[in-house]
């Protein structure tokens, strides 16, 4: 399989390191492996940073393994510059980062649980996709 690049939700990054036995666990696997690569925002970062902290209990993570999840979802991801923002989009104004990331990513796959939250984003020529849906497509 080629490397595949895609924007990945934040909800996908939180029930992959949730539960080791769910299709968003697969897929940071795929991440840790280089063979998907996470598409990043300064934003989307800071959101991922949140989140973790946040549920940080949930999660059972110290702030310094937090961190190095961070720094691993960096190594392992490709920085995107947004050029343009195309606000407002979507139901949830929170999610339209996303939605500009994989824009200004030449319509790259938002891969997330909430495809009601992404209907606009083909407008823009971009897929979303359910983790299911792209390991599915990289089989």
């Amino acid at each position: 399989m080629d490397k595949y690049s895609a924007v990945i939700d934040t909800n996908i990054l939180f029930a992959g390191l949730y539960s080791n036995e769910g299709t968003s666990f697969k897929i940071l696997n795929l991440i840790e492996k280089g063979k998907i690569v996470p598409l990043l925002s300064t934003t989307l970062l800071f959101e991922y940073e949140d989140v973790l902290k946040r549920k940080q209990k949930q999660l059972e993570l110290t702030n310094s393994e937090v961190e190095d999840v961070l720094d691993a979802i960096c190594e392992k991801g490709e920085e995107k510059k947004i050029h343009f923002i195309w606000r407002p989009q979507l139901r949830d104004p929170n999610d339209d980062h996303v939605l500009e990331l994989a824009v200004a990513a030449n319509c790259a796959d938002i891969i997330t649980f909430n495809i009601k939250d992404f209907i606009k984003a083909q407008l823009f020529g971009v897929r979303v996709l359910r983790p299911i849906e792209l390991l599915e497509e990289l089989k």
